[in-house]
């Protein structure tokens, strides 16, 4: 009995995609409270007097980012950076791998390639006194070898005295790598050159490499490298982070996030290679779904313990609030509760406030495609009659 074939039905038009939990990605370990932090810690300009950022992008594809900032007591910092991706060049194999007999890709992907191949050719009589050895040697032919002369048009191979023609086998094994780099390059007003390369694959898809140079001209003893690794997969999200300090020591930090079905845990732990011994550990579990999060966190080697949720109201409204407490000291460290609203497409307005009356308001706007501005105003609500309110804002630039 033929099974029946269901697959020319047309679905129904219309019908958008509806995210679930087990459709969301797994988050770093850090990031498992991260839709609570950004909507609390993110978007409030008030922290800073003014802020300036231009970002530009070449012809060629180069990225340049100018920040500048300027803190309430006068003190002014800036950087410049540039950022460029490699492209890739495609994975083509070999271009005597066309011309095998026999071809084998063992292993493909957007960014390897391996092939096995057998490649043989016909060898002329050595008329020049190189001997079959140097011929079995010599380089794969980028070409077919051509037809001999005494070979019509219309004569097959199989027409060939094959006794009287010497062949030559070789076997080639290939592997191609082609991974997607991206330099980075940043100067700050510290005499901080900041240099960044990030591979995006590492020997297999999922490992992402990035290694950092921070070096200061004038003082080049004090130069400091980072290697960070980043492994992905559906149910899981490790880094590890190695860093070699001015001073000379050694840091590792190691953290991995495993989920299923929208339930995330999670923990981290330092080690400092010089002492030999663990400098702090973390723990943490949430759930997250596409219009909320909720997580509890235990940082400062499980002392301090913080619980966050956030929650998408509708397309327009959003909200959170995050409690931290200290176990050591047995006291309430601190209650935030934001929101944010957006007015339109183009702007939107945050408020937030905590549990010692300190209030915070933002405001951004896009005026045109290039210029967006921010304007952030904190308040303390038990002495509004006094001095200490901060305003700031913000001007970024894109072209």
């Amino acid at each position: 009995m033929a099974i029946a074939d269901f697959s020319d039905i047309s679905k129904p038009a219309g019908v958008p995609f509806v995210a679930t939990p087990a459709s969301l990605p797994i988050p770093a370990f850090s990031d498992i409270a991260k839709a609570a932090n950004d909507l609390i810690n993110k978007d409030f300009y008030h922290t800073q007097a003014a802020n300036l950022e231009v970002k530009l992008k070449a012809p060629n594809g180069a990225n340049v980012n100018v920040k500048g900032k300027q803190a309430f007591d006068g003190a002014t910092a800036g950087s410049v950076e540039g950022k460029y991706t490699l492209k890739p060049q495609g994975m083509r194999p070999p271009p005597f791998l066309l011309f095998s007999r026999l071809s084998f890709p063992l292993l493909s992907s957007t960014r390897h390639a391996l092939h096995l191949a057998l490649l043989s050719r016909p060898l002329q009589a050595s008329v020049e006194g190189q001997s079959d050895q140097d011929s079995n040697d010599a380089e794969p032919p980028s070409r077919p070898p051509s037809r001999p002369p005494s070979q019509s048009p219309s004569q097959s191979p199989s027409q060939l005295d094959l006794q009287q023609q010497k062949w030559n086998h070789n076997l080639y094994l290939t592997y191609a790598m082609n991974p997607g780099i991206t330099v980075t390059q940043g100067w700050t007003t510290q005499a901080i050159l900041d240099t960044k390369v990030e591979l995006a694959s590492v020997m297999s898809q999922p490992v992402k490499a990035e290694f950092q140079n921070l070096f200061n001209p004038s003082n080049p003893s004090k130069a400091a490298q980072k290697l960070n690794l980043t492994f992905k997969q559906p149910n899981l999200h490790a880094r590890a982070f190695l860093d070699h300090g001015a001073a000379g020591n050694i840091n590792a930090l190691i953290d991995a996030a495993v989920g299923h079905e929208g339930f995330v845990v999670g923990a981290e732990a330092g080690y400092d290679v010089s002492k030999a011994a663990i400098t702090r550990y973390s723990a943490g579990a949430g759930y997250q779904h596409p219009t909320f999060t909720a997580s509890v966190m235990a940082i400062q080697n499980l002392s301090v313990v913080s619980a966050s949720y956030y929650q998408k109201v509708n397309s327009n409204v959003e909200a959170g609030a995050k409690a931290t407490y200290d176990l050591q000291g047995g006291k309430s460290l601190g209650l935030e509760v934001a929101t944010k609203y957006k007015l339109d497409p183009l702007s939107f307005a945050k408020a937030k406030i905590n549990d010692r009356g300190i209030a915070a308001l933002a405001y951004n706007t896009k005026i045109n495609r290039g210029v967006t501005v921010g304007l952030g105003l904190s308040l303390d609500t038990a002495k509004l009659n006094e001095a200490g309110h901060k305003v700031g804002t913000s001007l970024t630039f894109e072209g």
